[in-house]
C-alpha cells in the first residue's frame, strides 16, 4: 500500500484495526474516583483518546493541568476553548498527592494552552514536577508543554525543575500548520524542542505527529529529520481521528503496515525509540518509551539533508 496514494474522502465507519477496548473495568472506576475526588482533570477525558479504556484499566493516566479550557481552537482538538479561570496554586500538590495513590512510576502531566498568562502556565508545570519529586520519590515525570508563545524563559522555569521527558507536539507537517495549529508555528516548535535539549541535554525530548490530515510521505520524512537533527530522542506517530463534525475533515486512514514502514524510516533518521501505530498518541505507553531510551544509547542523526527549516 502506497503512503502517497491519492487523496479522497474516507467514509466516518473506522476501520476494524481501530477497535478500542469500552471502558468501564474496576481499576478504570478507581482511578475516575481518584481525579474527580482529587479535583483534576485528565487529557484522556478532555480530548476523548481512544486509549482510555486500556490505559486506565492499567494504572496510567495522563494528568491535565491549568485547567480544563485552552485559550486556543486547535482543528484537530476536543478540548474545550474559551477564556479560562484563575490558576490553582493547589493543583501541583493535588496532582503529586494522585500520583501516589494510583502508585506511578512514571508520570505524564500536559496542560491546556493559557496564552492568557505571562508565562503560559510555566510555574505550575514546574510546581508540580517538584510536588510529585516530593510525594512519589522514584516516580519518574514526563511534562507534555505547549510552546509558551516563544517565551523560552518559560521554558527555562520548566526545565530547571529537571523533567525526565520534555514533550511537545509538532503535530503535523509545516503546509498544514495554518489550517491544523491556526496560532502555533512550525518554527518555534522545533526551536523550543532544540533549546530544551540544550538546556537540559541529559532530559530525554519527544515529539509527536498526526498523520490523516492530507500530508505526504516525503514531508512526514522532513519533519522527521528536522527533529533528530534538534537533538529529538522519541518519536510518537498516530492516526488523526475527528472528534466531531466541527473539526478538521479526515482525508485518511493509514493502514498499521503504514505506520511500520515510517516506523523503520524514523528510526534509521536516528530516533531512538518510536511509537508508531493507529492508536498511539503521546503519552501511549509513555513507561515503555522510556526505558526503550534508556536502553538505546543516543548516536549521531543518519541522513539529514531533508529539512523542513534551516537550523537556525
Amino acid at each position: 500500500m502506497s503512503i502517497d496514494q491519492s487523496v479522497r474522502a474516507v467514509p466516518e465507519r473506522k476501520p476494524p484495526w481501530l477497535k478500542v477496548r469500552f471502558p468501564g473495568g474496576e481499576n478504570y472506576m478507581r482511578l475516575k474516583s481518584i481525579m474527580r475526588d482529587g479535583g483534576l482533570h485528565t487529557v484522556c477525558e478532555e480530548a476523548h483518546c481512544p486509549n482510555i479504556g486500556e490505559c486506565w484499566e492499567a494504572g496510567t493516566a495522563t494528568f491535565m493541568i491549568l485547567g480544563d479550557t485552552c485559550t486556543r481552537a486547535c482543528g484537530f482538538c476536543a478540548v474545550k476553548t474559551g477564556r479560562p479561570g484563575a490558576l490553582d496554586r493547589l493543583e501541583p500538590m493535588r496532582v503529586a498527592n494522585a500520583v501516589r495513590e494510583m502508585g506511578l512510576t512514571h508520570a505524564v502531566v500536559t496542560s491546556v494552552n493559557r496564552d492568557d498568562e505571562p508565562d503560559g502556565g510555566a510555574s505550575i508545570f514546574a510546581a508540580t514536577i517538584r510536588w510529585i519529586r516530593r510525594l512519589a520519590a522514584g516516580t519518574s515525570v514526563e511534562v507534555l508543554i505547549p510552546d509558551f508563545m516563544g517565551n523560552w524563559d518559560a521554558l527555562a522555569t520548566v526545565m530547571d525543575a529537571r523533567p525526565e521527558i520534555l514533550n511537545h507536539n509538532t503535530e503535523t507537517v509545516p503546509r498544514l500548520y495554518r489550517r491544523v495549529r491556526p496560532k502555533g508555528r512550525y518554527e518555534r516548535t522545533v526551536e523550543l524542542l532544540q533549546r530544551a535539549k540544550e538546556l537540559d541535554p541529559e532530559a530525554i525530548t519527544k515529539s509527536g505527529i498526526m498523520v490523516g490530515l492530507g500530508e505526504t510521505k516525503h514531508e512526514l520524512l522532513m519533519v522527521f529529520a528536522d527533529l533528530v537533527d534538534r537533538g529529538v530522542d522519541v518519536l510518537t506517530l498516530g492516526q488523526y481521528l475527528r472528534p466531531s463534525v466541527k473539526h478538521l475533515p479526515l482525508v485518511r486512514y493509514y493502514h498499521p503496515d503504514e505506520f511500520a514502514e515510517l516506523r523503520g524510516e524514523a528510526l534509521a533518521l536516528g530516533f531512538r525509540h518510536v511509537e508508531a501505530g493507529p492508536l498511539v498518541r503521546s503519552s501511549y505507553h509513555a513507561e515503555r518509551q522510556v526505558e526503550g531510551v534508556r536502553e538505546t544509547p543516543a548516536v549521531g542523526g543518519a541522513d539529514l539533508e531533508l529539512r523542513a527549516t534551516p537550523r537556525s
